[in-house]
C-alpha cells in the first residue's frame, strides 16, 4: 500500500540497453532445444490489458523498451522491436540496436519482415495464452505460401526469467452503485438475456475491466488502472463463475457478489471450460488462444462474438457521466493550482520532474486521489516530440527559456478517471512554434464543435482535426482521441477517434480529443479535452436530422500565450472565448484567491 505522502510516479530507469544482448543469446539457446526458428514476443498478458504486471513485463525485460505498444520477433540469427510512430525515438533510447532492429510497424508489417529473414520457412513458437485469434489469423494469412508456421509451445522467456516477479494479489473493493448506475445482479441479468436470445449458453470474459465493470468492482494489481486480473464465465441466466486469487477478496466483496457469483481459485479454469455446453461466446480480439483450444479439446462449440460487457460499458449511465463530470472539476481546479504555481517560477529554475512532482501535489491536495490514471508525460524541448515520453533521473532535463512542454497527466478518483494536456511555454518561444500550435488548437477546436449524423464512426470523424494541420503539410502519428472509462481504464475500448476505428459513436460514450504535432529533436505539441457524446440540439431551420455532437467535461485553460490570433476564424475565437468562460465560471468557485486572480487573466477573452 502506498502511504499518504508517497508519489506515485517514481523516475528510476527500469531497463537499461545492455541487459538486452545477453539475455537475447539466453533466449536463442532455448530456441535450439526447443527445435523453432523463431518466438514471438508480444507485449501483453493473458488479459489484453495495455499496462502488464512486472510479471508480465516480459518484452520490457527482454529488449529495454518500455514503451505501451510494441513486439519483438527473436529468430536465431537476427531480432527485430516492432513499434509504430509514437515510440520510434524511444525505442532507439532503449534498446540495444546492435541486438534489435527498430522496425517501424505497421508500416513494416511482421509477416513480411519474416519471409525476408527465414526465405527457407521454419516453425515460429508462440505463447497462447498471450496471442488472441484475430492476432494470429493475421499471422498465418500474412505468411501463407512462405514456409513459415506457427506453434504453440511454453513461454520460452519464463524459462530464461530467473528472478521473475510473483503475479499481483492486489485486493478487490467494491464499486458504490450510486456511481454505477446500475446494480451487479442486474448488470449479470441483463448481459445474460443477450447470450440466451442469441442462443449462446456462456460467454468468457477475460478483459480485467469487463469483469470490474459487470461486477461493480474495482481491483488493484496493477498500477493506474484500478482492475483486477482474473477470469470470468458469464452464464445465459446471468450467474457468473469467477476465477481469481482467493486472497484478493474480503468479506465485504463476498457478500456483495452475492449468491449468484460463485467464486473459484484460477487453477479450476480449464476444468471449469471442459465442463461447459456450447455455443459459447468468445471475443475473437480479446480472449487467449489458449481458451480456444481448450474447448476444441473437449469437443465444445464456440462462436465468436463480441465481449458482451463491450458496448454496455462504454454507453456510460447518467449516473456514471455525473460522477465523472465532478472528478473533472475537481481535477481542473487542480490542475490551475498548479498552473498558477508553474507560471510563478522562474524560467531555468523547474526540471521535468519537478513538474510531474509539484503537479501530483496538487491533485493529492484534493484529498481523493486514488492514483494517477497514467505516467504523467512531462517533455520539455526535444522530449515533447516524443508522445509518451517518461522522465527518469537519467532524461531529466532543465526547462529551458524558449522551450515548449508537452503535460499530458491524470488522475484516478473514485467518481472519474481523468485525462488532461496542455502545452506550456518556457519563457518566450518562436513564431513556428505558435503557428503550429495554433493549427493544433484548431483541430481541437474544429473536433469540440462537430455534429454529425448517427451511425458514423471514429474514423469518420479523424480528419476534421487534422485538417488545418494537413494544409501545412503536418500532421501527427497517433488517433486523435480514445475512450475513457469512469474510474477504470484511462484507455477504454472499443470507441475512438481514429482512422482505423469502425466502430459508430453513441451518446455516453467518453472520448479524448488530443490532436497534436511534434518536430523530432526539436520541440512537442498537444492539447487534450475530454468528451461525452450527446444528442445534438435541434438547429434553428435544420431538417430535424438525428444527429450526435460532443460535450465538454474539463475545464482547464488553453494558454493563450501560444496562440496566432490571426489564425483563428470568428466562429473558432468564439468557440475559445465561450469555453474559458465555462472555466471560470466552473472552477473558479473551487479556488483559493490568489489562484482564482490568476483565472481571471488565464480565461480572460482574446
Amino acid at each position: 500500500m502506498i502511504s499518504d505522502d508517497t508519489p506515485f510516479q517514481s523516475f528510476d530507469a527500469t531497463t537499461r540497453p545492455e541487459t538486452g544482448p545477453p539475455r537475447l543469446a539466453a533466449l536463442r539457446k532455448e530456441l535450439t532445444r526447443a527445435g523453432l526458428a523463431g518466438f514471438l514476443i508480444p507485449r501483453a498478458d493473458a488479459y489484453q490489458g495495455e499496462y502488464v504486471a512486472p510479471c508480465d513485463d516480459r518484452l520490457a525485460w527482454l529488449t529495454g523498451f518500455t514503451g505501451s505498444a510494441g513486439f519483438a520477433i527473436a529468430l536465431r540469427d537476427r531480432a527485430a522491436l516492432f513499434v509504430d510512430g509514437r515510440y520510434t525515438a524511444q525505442a532507439r533510447a532503449q534498446v540495444d540496436s546492435g541486438s534489435f532492429t527498430t522496425v517501424d510497424w505497421p508500416a513494416t508489417r511482421p509477416t513480411a519482415w519474416l519471409a525476408e529473414a527465414l526465405p527457407q520457412g521454419g516453425v515460429l513458437g508462440f505463447d497462447p495464452w498471450l496471442y488472441t485469434p484475430d492476432q494470429l489469423s493475421a499471422y498465418e494469412t500474412g505468411l501463407q505460401g512462405t514456409g513459415i508456421t506457427l506453434r504453440p509451445c511454453d513461454n520460452l522467456i519464463d524459462k530464461i526469467w530467473r528472478d521473475r516477479p510473483d503475479p499481483p494479489m492486489g485486493a478487490l473493493r467494491l464499486y458504490p452503485q450510486a456511481l454505477a448506475g446500475e446494480a451487479q445482479a442486474d448488470k449479470r441479468a441483463r448481459l445474460g438475456a443477450t447470450l440466451d436470445k442469441a442462443g449462446q449458453t456462456a460467454a468468457v470474459i477475460t478483459l480485467p475491466d469487463s469483469i470490474a465493470w459487470l461486477l461493480n468492482i474495482r481491483g488493484s494489481d496493477i498500477p493506474r488502472n484500478p482492475v483486477p486480473h482474473g477470469f470470468a464465465i458469464l452464464h445465459a441466466d446471468g450467474a457468473v463463475d469467477l476465477f481469481i486469487a482467493d486472497a484478493k477478496l474480503t468479506d465485504a466483496v463476498r457478500a456483495h457478489l452475492g449468491d449468484n457469483v460463485h467464486v473459484h481459485a484460477p487453477d479450476l479454469f480449464d476444468p471449469a471450460l471442459g465442463a461447459l455446453t456450447g455455443p459459447v461466446r468468445l471475443d475473437r480480439g480479446s480472449v487467449p488462444q489458449w481458451v480456444v483450444d481448450r474447448l476444441d479439446a473437449a469437443s465444445i462449440r464456440h462462436q465468436w462474438g463480441d465481449d458482451p460487457c463491450v458496448l454496455p460499458k462504454a454507453r456510460k449511465t447518467d449516473a456514471e457521466i455525473a460522477a465523472t463530470r465532478e472528478a473533472h472539476l475537481r481535477d481542473g481546479a487542480a490542475m490551475c493550482a498548479f498552473l498558477h504555481w508553474y507560471e510563478a517560477q522562474p524560467v531555468g529554475t523547474l526540471t521535468e520532474i519537478d513538474v510531474v512532482r509539484a503537479l501530483e501535489a496538487r491533485r493529492r491536495a484534493t484529498g481523493k486521489l486514488l492514483d494517477i490514471s497514467f505516467e504523467t508525460i512531462a517533455g520539455a524541448g526535444p522530449h515533447g516530440a516524443l508522445p509518451h515520453y517518461r522522465v527518469s533521473e537519467d532524461s531529466n532535463r532543465t526547462l529551458t527559456a524558449g522551450d515548449l512542454l508537452v503535460l499530458d497527466s491524470g488522475g484516478q478518483y473514485e467518481d472519474g478517471t481523468t485525462d488532461v494536456t496542455r502545452t506550456l511555454p518556457v519563457g518566450e518561444v518562436g513564431e513556428d512554434e505558435r503557428a503550429a500550435f495554433t493549427r493544433v488548437l484548431k483541430g481541437m477546436i474544429a473536433i469540440s464543435r462537430l455534429r454529425w449524423p448517427r451511425g458514423l464512426a471514429g474514423r469518420d470523424l479523424d480528419a476534421v482535426a487534422r485538417y488545418p494541420l494537413w494544409l501545412a503539410d503536418q500532421d501527427y502519428a497517433h488517433g486523435t482521441g480514445h475512450g475513457i472509462g469512469v474510474h477504470l481504464c484511462v484507455h477504454e475500448g472499443p470507441q475512438r477517434i481514429s482512422r482505423a476505428s469502425e466502430v459508430p459513436l453513441e451518446p455516453g460514450m467518453i472520448l479524448s480529443n488530443e490532436p497534436g504535432y511534434y518536430r523530432e529533436g526539436a520541440f512537442g505539441i498537444r492539447i487534450e479535452n475530454i468528451l461525452v457524446v450527446t444528442k445534438a440540439a435541434p438547429v434553428t431551420g435544420g431538417d430535424g436530422r438525428d444527429m450526435l455532437a460532443f460535450e465538454t467535461l474539463n475545464y482547464v485553460p488553453i494558454d493563450r500565450r501560444l496562440i496566432d490570433p490571426e489564425l483563428l476564424d470568428k466562429g473558432e475565437r468564439a468557440w475559445l472565448d465561450a469555453y474559458h468562460a465555462d472555466v471560470h465560471a466552473r472552477i473558479a468557485p473551487r479556488l483559493d484567491p490568489d489562484v482564482r486572480a490568476w483565472l481571471d487573466a488565464a480565461t480572460a477573452p482574446l
